[in-house]
């Protein structure tokens, strides 16, 4: 269970970070073609996003406990956010579709998780 749990810290992070980052004007258009906003969707990428990374601290401080896990959501959130910048400078067109499946795969991950705790 730690395992999942440590996979379910990255993972939240990265796509609360790729939520967030398509809430953003730029970055939008970076993926989806000049002249393109979120427009009404920004509230709910934003909502999102959010919801996502304290589903990070979440995972993090249930991993690592209330000492350990603040340090390990910290690295997390650097590495994620690193790779989010990455993602956007190298694969902007397949930035939305990578987000997509690593929020799938934390909504499978935490379905897990609860079928496990009980």
């Amino acid at each position: 269970m730690g395992a999942l749990l440590l996979a379910l810290v990255f993972v939240a992070s990265l796509a609360g970070f790729c939520a967030l980052s398509l809430a953003m004007d730029r970055h939008s258009e970076d993926v989806f073609g000049r002249g393109s906003t979120p427009g009404p969707w920004r509230r709910w990428l934003q909502l999102g996003g959010t919801l996502l990374l304290c589903v990070s601290l979440g995972a993090s401080l249930r991993a690592a406990g209330s000492a350990i896990g603040w340090v390990l959501w910290l690295g997390a959130l650097t590495a994620t956010a690193l790779a989010t910048a990455g993602l956007l400078g190298c694969a902007p067109r397949r930035f939305h579709w990578i987000a997509s499946a690593a929020a799938v795969v934390v909504l499978l991950g935490l379905l897990v998780c609860l079928l496990l705790a009980t």
